[in-house]
C-alpha cells in the first residue's frame, strides 16, 4: 500500500434505525498556544491566577488600545502544522469576527477566516483493530480566545473572568473523515499527543487548553463514497455542532446520542436543522443552544490594525529543522533500538513524560526489563494514587538503580519489589536502603552451601525421597531462602542444592 493512500474507515451504523444510517463526523480542536505572554498582548497566560489578574489594558479593550502580534505565537503555529504535515501559508492575514458575548470585551475576536497561516494536513490514527486511518486537516488558523463567564457563584448575578482574554488559540480543523464516535475519541488523542510532544499546546483539558467543537451529520449508506468523489459536503446531510467539549469519554457518548436522535427525525420523515448544540453529560443528551452561524453572520473583515502576516521559507525551514522526535517516529526507534514489543512502545510513548522517564531508565542497558518495571510496577501504582509521572515519588535515577541491582544479582525480583515499595515511601535513594534494611542478595557460594548442609544435616528423611522423586528439590530451596530470609540467590541455591542432592 502506498504511504499516501487512504484506508477506507468502518462507518458506525445506528442501532435502531428503519434505514442504514451512517454516522459523519468533523472537528474543530481549539488548542491553547503554549505561550507565556498573549497573542496580542504581554499580559500573562498562567493558569489558575487570580481572576482578572492577567489582563492588559489591550484585553480590555479599553479605548486606543492597539494589539501587537506575538511571534513566538506565529512561530508555534507554524511548528504544529509542519508536525501535521501541513502546508504553510507565507502569506495570512488577520480578520474580524464580529459578534456580542459579555466575556469579549472588543464585541470581536481577532481570528483568520480568508487567509490561514496554515493549510491541509493529516492526522494518522490507529485503531484498536490495528488498521490504520488518514484524517484531513483541512486549516490551522489562529485566533485569539474569549474570556469566561460564571454562572453558578451567586443565584442573581453571573461573574466575568478576562485572565483567558487574548490567549491565543490554534483552531484545528479536520475534514469530515471521522466516521464513528471511537474514531473521534482516537483522532483527538493522538492530535492531543503531537500537540504535547511539539511543544505547542499543554493538551490540559480539565483546565480547558484543549477542547473540541464535534460536527456530526448522518447520510444514506453509501452516501459518503459520493462526497469522496465530489468533495461536496452537502450529500453529507445537515450538520449540528456539538460546542465546547472537553472530554474524550463525552465527546464520544454525544455523537452517540446526536447521531441517534437526528435518525429518529429523519425515519419519522423530519428535516434535521442546523444549530450548535450543548451536551448535557447528566442527562447524556444534547440540547439546542441557538442556530448554526455562517461566516456572513459574522460579517468578517481584514483586521486594520493588524497587517498582513507575511513569513519567509527560510523561517519555516528553521523551525523545520528543529522539530522534535515525534511520538510515531519515536515508536518506531524504541521497538528497534531497545526490543520491546509494540504494545510496549505504544504505551510508553503515549506521552512525552513517559517516553522520557522510560530512555533515561533503559541506560541500564536493558530495555524489555525497563518497560516491564515501567509498565506494570510504576504506571500501576501511579494509576491506582492517581499521580501524574512528573510528580512520581520513585524518580528515573530511582529505578535505574533499582533495575541495576537486580540485573548485577545484587538483590532479588521479590527484593526489588520490596526495594520500590520503600523508595516509594520514604523518597530515600535504594543504596540508603539496601545498606539500612541490610537487602543485599548472598551470592557467596561458601555461606550458601553452609546453610544446605545444615538442612540436609536436620532432613534426613527429605533426603532419601530425593532419589525417587526429584521435584523434593523445590522443597530444600524454599528452606534455603527462609533460612537466609530471602537473601540467598535463587539461581546459585537451586544449582548447590542440585549438586549436594546428586540431582543432574
Amino acid at each position: 500500500m502506498k504511504n499516501n493512500e487512504k484506508i477506507a474507515p468502518i462507518p458506525q451504523t445506528i442501532k435502531g434505525s428503519k434505514s442504514n444510517w451512517e454516522i459523519v463526523i468533523g472537528m474543530e480542536v481549539h488548542a491553547q498556544i503554549k505561550s507565556k505572554a498573549k497573542l496580542f498582548s504581554e499580559a500573562s497566560t498562567n493558569f489558575g491566577s487570580e481572576p482578572n489578574g492577567n489582563v492588559s489594558l489591550v484585553d480590555a479593550a479599553m479605548p486606543g488600545m492597539l494589539p501587537v502580534l506575538n511571534t513566538f505565537c506565529v512561530e508555534q503555529a507554524i511548528k504544529t502544522g509542519l508536525g501535521l504535515k501541513a502546508k504553510i501559508n507565507l502569506f495570512s492575514q488577520f480578520d474580524r469576527k464580529n459578534y456580542f458575548y459579555p466575556d469579549l470585551p472588543q464585541g470581536y475576536q481577532i481570528s483568520q477566516l480568508y487567509h490561514p497561516l496554515v493549510g491541509e494536513g493529516e492526522v494518522v490514527v490507529e485503531m484498536g483493530d490495528g488498521a490504520e486511518r488518514t484524517v484531513g486537516i483541512e486549516r490551522i488558523h489562529i485566533e485569539q480566545d474569549a474570556g469566561k463567564s460564571i454562572h453558578d457563584m451567586d443565584p442573581n448575578l453571573s461573574f466575568i473572568d478576562l485572565n483567558r482574554t487574548g490567549v491565543g488559540l490554534m483552531e484545528i480543523v479536520s475534514r469530515p473523515d471521522i466516521r464513528s464516535s471511537d474514531e473521534a475519541a482516537t483522532y483527538l488523542r493522538k492530535l492531543r499527543q503531537i500537540l504535547q510532544y511539539l511543544g505547542t499546546c499543554d493538551g490540559n483539558m480539565q483546565e480547558g487548553s484543549l477542547r473540541a467543537d464535534v460536527n456530526v451529520s448522518v447520510c444514506p449508506q453509501g452516501v459518503y463514497e459520493t462526497y469522496l468523489k465530489t468533495k461536496d459536503v452537502s450529500h453529507l446531510g445537515t450538520r449540528c455542532e456539538i460546542k465546547n467539549m472537553n472530554s474524550m469519554k463525552f465527546i464520544q457518548q454525544a455523537i452517540d446520542y446526536e447521531a441517534s436522535r437526528q435518525v429518529a427525525i429523519l425515519d419519522d420523515g423530519g428535516q434535521i436543522t442546523q444549530e450548535t448544540r450543548l451536551y448535557d453529560p447528566d442527562s447524556g443528551k444534547t440540547k439546542s443552544m441557538r442556530s448554526k452561524e455562517e461566516a456572513h453572520d459574522y460579517r468578517y473583515f481584514p483586521c486594520p490594525d493588524l497587517p498582513t502576516l507575511e513569513i519567509t521559507q527560510e523561517w519555516i525551514n528553521s523551525i523545520q529543522k528543529n522539530l522534535p522526535e515525534l511520538p510515531d517516529e519515536k515508536k518506531v526507534r524504541f521497538i528497534d533500538t531497545y526490543e520491546i514489543t509494540k504494545y510496549d512502545a505504544e504505551v510508553l510513548t503515549m506521552e512525552k513524560a513517559n517516553a522520557d522517564f522510560f530512555e533515561e531508565v533503559a541506560m541500564i542497558g536493558n530495555g524489555k526489563l525497563a518497560a516491564n518495571w515501567i509498565i506494570n510496577e510504576l504506571f500501576g501504582r501511579l494509576n491506582k494514587e492517581g499521580i501524574h509521572i512528573g510528580n512520581s515519588p520513585i524518580s528515573s535515577a530511582h529505578l535505574k538503580e533499582i533495575l541495576s541491582y537486580l540485573i548485577k544479582s545484587e538483590i532479588s525480583s521479590k527484593m526489588a519489589k520490596s526495594l520500590f515499595d520503600l523508595v516509594w515511601t520514604t523518597k530515600k535513594s535504594p543504596s540508603e536502603l539496601i545498606e539500612e534494611h541490610g537487602m543485599k542478595q548472598v551470592t557467596d557460594h561458601d555461606d550458601i552451601e553452609k546453610i544446605i548442609d545444615v538442612i540436609i544435616e536436620e532432613n534426613p528423611q527429605q533426603v532419601e525421597k530425593v532419589s525417587s522423586n526429584p521435584k523434593i528439590m523445590g522443597w530444600f530451596v524454599g528452606q534455603v531462602m527462609k533460612a537466609s530470609n530471602g537473601k540467598a540467590d535463587p539461581k546459585v541455591a537451586n544449582q548447590l542444592v542440585a549438586k549436594k542432592l546428586g540431582i543432574n
